[in-house]
Order: C-alpha cells, then sequence, then structure tokens
C-alpha cells in the first residue's frame, strides 16, 4: 500500500481547515505576550503571587487538559467528534479575551488579593474553553491530512495562517496600548480585548462553516475509545511521544519566554519607548518565519524528513538567540530577529507533523485514531512549560530585587536579568531538546514502515463502511 491512494491534495480544503487557526494563535499568544506584563506591572501584582497564580493553574489543567482531550475521544454527533466542542468553545473565548483585560482595578478597586483572586479565577477559565478550542482544532489536522504530501503541504497553509495569528497578537497591541507596562494603559488593554474578540469570533464563524467534515471512516472509533486512565497510560507509554515530550515542553518554554519577557526587555535594555516599535521587533521575527517556512523547511522536511530538520532548525536557533546577551540597539535587535526567525519557524513548522506521525504509530498499534488524548496531554505539556516560564522569571526577578515592578529601579542585575531570560534560559531549554530528538525513533525506516502499515488499515476501515 502506499500514499498514492489518496485523492489529490486541495488547497481549497486545506485552506477552510487552517482558518481556524487565527482564532487559535491570536488568543493563546495574546495570553502569553501580554497577561504577565499587564498583571505584574499595569495591576501590581508581586511575581511571587503570579508564580503560585500559574502553578495553581497548572494543576488545574493536568486534569482539565486531558480530560477534555478524552472527552473529545469519546464523542459522537452529527457534527462529528470535534467541532460540537469548538462551537461551544468560541464566543465564550471571545468573551474571556475582554475579562481577562477588565480586574478589580478597572473599576477602582486596587486591593491586591481582591485583583489576585480576579486573575487566578480568569487564566483558569480562559484555559478551559482555550482547551476545548485548540485541542479539537489541533486533533482534526492529522486525521483530515493523512499522506507526507497532505500534511507537508497542509501545514504549510496552516502555518501561514498561524503567522499572521501570531502577527495580530504581538503587533496589533502596539496600535492600541501607548505603554505595556503603564498602569494608565488600563482602558487601552480593555479595546484592544474587544477588538481581540472580534478578531477571534470572525475566523472561527468561518471555519464552522467551511471546514471540512470529519472522515467518516474513524467516526466508529468512538466505540472502542479506552477508559480515561487507561487512555493516558498508553499514551506515556509510547516510546515515540516520550522522546519527543522533553523536546516540546522545551520548544514551547521558548515560545512562552520570549513574548513574556520582550515587553520589558525591550523598554529597559534596547531603550524602546514606542510600543508600536517593540510590538515590529516581535512581527518582524514572524514575518521571516512565514518566508523560511515556505522556501526552507518544507522543502527541507520533505526531502531528509521532520526529525532531522528540527535538529537543524533548533541548533540554527540556538546560535541567534545567543546575541540577545549582548545587543543594546534597536535595529541590530530588529535584524536579529528576523534572522531569529530561522530557528522559529522550523520549530513551529516540524511540531505537529511529528506529532501526528506518533498518532499514526499509535493507530498501528491500538487500532484506533485518539488524537484528542494525544492532544490533550500534549496541551497539558504546553502549559507545564508555561509554569516553567514563571518558576525561572520568579526567581530572577527576586535575585535582581525586582519582586514588586519598579520602573526606577532598573539596576545592572535586573538588566543582566532580562538579558539572560531571553537568551541564557532559552538556550538551555533547546540544548535539552536537541539530545532528546537525537533519539527521537521514529525516523527512516520505521517511519516508512508505519506509513505503508496505516495505509492498508484506513482501506480495511474504508471497507467496512
Amino acid at each position: 500500500m502506499n500514499e498514492s491512494n489518496n485523492k489529490k491534495f486541495s488547497y481549497k480544503y486545506a485552506t477552510s481547515y487552517s482558518i481556524g487557526q487565527l482564532s487559535d494563535i491570536a488568543a493563546y499568544q495574546t495570553f502569553t505576550f501580554l497577561v504577565f506584563t499587564f498583571y505584574f506591572a499595569v495591576i501590581g501584582i508581586r511575581i511571587e503571587l503570579i508564580v503560585i497564580g500559574f502553578i495553581i493553574w497548572a494543576l488545574w489543567n493536568s486534569f482539565n487538559d486531558s480530560f477534555i482531550g478524552y472527552l473529545s475521544d469519546r464523542t459522537h454527533t452529527k457534527w462529528g467528534r470535534r467541532k460540537i466542542y469548538i462551537m461551544i468553545s468560541l464566543i465564550p473565548l471571545a468573551l474571556i479575551m475582554i475579562l481577562l483585560f477588565t480586574p478589580p482595578s478597572a473599576f477602582g478597586v486596587t486591593n491586591e488579593i481582591a485583583n489576585y483572586i480576579y486573575f487566578l479565577i480568569i487564566i483558569m477559565i480562559f484555559e478551559l474553553f482555550f482547551t476545548m478550542y485548540d485541542v479539537n482544532f489541533t486533533a482534526l489536522f492529522p486525521e483530515l491530512f493523512i499522506s507526507v504530501e497532505e500534511r507537508t503541504k497542509a501545514n504549510n497553509v496552516r502555518q501561514a495562517f498561524a503567522i499572521v495569528g501570531l502577527i495580530m497578537a504581538f503587533v496589533l497591541p502596539g496600535m492600541f496600548i501607548t505603554d505595556y507596562s503603564d498602569p494608565v494603559s488600563l482602558p487601552q488593554y480593555q479595546i484592544f480585548g474587544l477588538v481581540l474578540a472580534i478578531i477571534i469570533i470572525i475566523p472561527g464563524i468561518l471555519f464552522l462553516k467551511f471546514s471540512p467534515r470529519e472522515k467518516p471512516e474513524f467516526q466508529e472509533d468512538y466505540k472502542t475509545t479506552p477508559s480515561f486512565i487507561k487512555s493516558l497510560k498508553t499514551c506515556v507509554k509510547s516510546k515515540s511521544f516520550m522522546w519527543y515530550i522533553p523536546a516540546e515542553v522545551a520548544n514551547w518554554f521558548v515560545y512562552g519566554m520570549l513574548p513574556a519577557i520582550v515587553p520589558l526587555y525591550g523598554k529597559f535594555v534596547l531603550g524602546i519607548s514606542d510600543t508600536l516599535l517593540l510590538s515590529i521587533l516581535l512581527g518582524v521575527a514572524f514575518i521571516s518565519a512565514a518566508i523560511f517556512m515556505t522556501v526552507l523547511w518544507k522543502p527541507l522536511v520533505q526531502r531528509i524528513g521532520p526529525r532531522k530538520s528540527w535538529l537543524i532548525s533548533m541548533s540554527i536557533w540556538i546560535i541567534l538567540l545567543s546575541t540577545l546577551m549582548f545587543i543594546s540597539n534597536y535595529i541590530i535587535a530588529l535584524i536579529m530577529f528576523f534572522l531569529i526567525g530561522i530557528g522559529l519557524s522550523g520549530s513551529i513548522y516540524i511540531i505537529d507533523i511529528i506529532i501526528s506521525d506518533i498518532i499514526d504509530e499509535d493507530e498501528i498499534n491500538t487500532g484506533m485514531r485518539r488524537e484528542g488524548a494525544y492532544y490533550g496531554v500534549n496541551m497539558f505539556l504546553m502549559h507545564l512549560s508555561t509554569v516553567a516560564v514563571f518558576l525561572v522569571i520568579g526567581p530572577v526577578f527576586i535575585i535582581s530585587d525586582w519582586q514588586v515592578y519598579d520602573p526606577y529601579n532598573i539596576t545592572p542585575a535586573v538588566i543582566f536579568g532580562l538579558r539572560s531570560l531571553m537568551s541564557l534560559y532559552p538556550i538551555i531549554a533547546l540544548l535539552i531538546a536537541l539530545i532528546v530528538i537525537y533519539k527521537y525513533p521514529l525516523d527512516g525506516e520505521r517511519l516508512k514502515e508505519v506509513k505503508e502499515k496505516r495505509e492498508k488499515l484506513h482501506l480495511e476501515k474504508k471497507s467496512k463502511l
């Protein structure tokens, strides 16, 4: 059996699915980019409380993410297993983007505990609805696009929309917010939250209206889905998945660290007072990523496979991130952020291809597709990396004597701390990822064997319809 049995790839088909990526990326990356700076600098919550808040958030995610993925695998409706959850979550997710920036301080309540409790509750509610959307949206990808050719081409379309979503999340705020770390900017955050809610709703509705239907040969898999605990055990027993996990956490650690620290790094290390210029700094990295995703990583993945391509991507990323430890000039920073987009784009492009291969391997071992379970565990690990981000930021700020935001207390220790958070700690994370992906087993002949067995299994499922 070979992949020529699959129907001809359609860019229209891929686009109707990929437009949903705009809502997904815009929501989560705005959360990553602005929530820390907003509650630390604008609202004035101490760093220790923010770290504790994200630890509690992670404990909630350990159940929320995995259970929603499991529940999705066991769902059966006339809309399929996944879309029903996207329908339920879309409007609440958009509304929460407004509420994220409407704490008690917006109504004149300056009590730190009141604002902290609100922060804790709202990030957990955000996570509930974001997970419902994200797990089910991403779980559709390996089911709708089966062959290597389909996945490579569709992922190219999907990541093009992801880059647009990233630009919206990182550049658009600078058009509404004059200073990310100034308390007087609170109403501007709220206006941006309203704009973002509209941005999330429109692509989400288009996705629900025009996206492809789930494939009928997988609609009966819900009947044989194992119990919640057994499903989790099966995921973590996968040798390929266990080698992938540390690399995924390390990459998401970098995805989370850079945007979380850029507002403060740009203001106090690079001396950028204009938030639009600061947003452009991140925008340049993602414009670069969009370019190199097409001209470099797509053909490279097709030629040498995702594992080797990922190793190259992370090596480039490490070299370029090292420069952020030393630069102080905005123009040089623009050049370096553009080049950083090379390594960043490889990682963004390859991660979903890797986990799609892992789900294929699981299907030939179990006879069923369990994207929900894998993406649920994957989502939990992604958020575990967010906790790691704040477990690093917290001690660095405490050592720098910057527990409470003070724009007039910028010592050399603070500057060094901000530099290390943008460079040293991401490099350490990526070095760990390099080591484990070097050992990742789903490559070469083993990967070819999995794909051949998957094709045979899918033909057997179709023959039973």
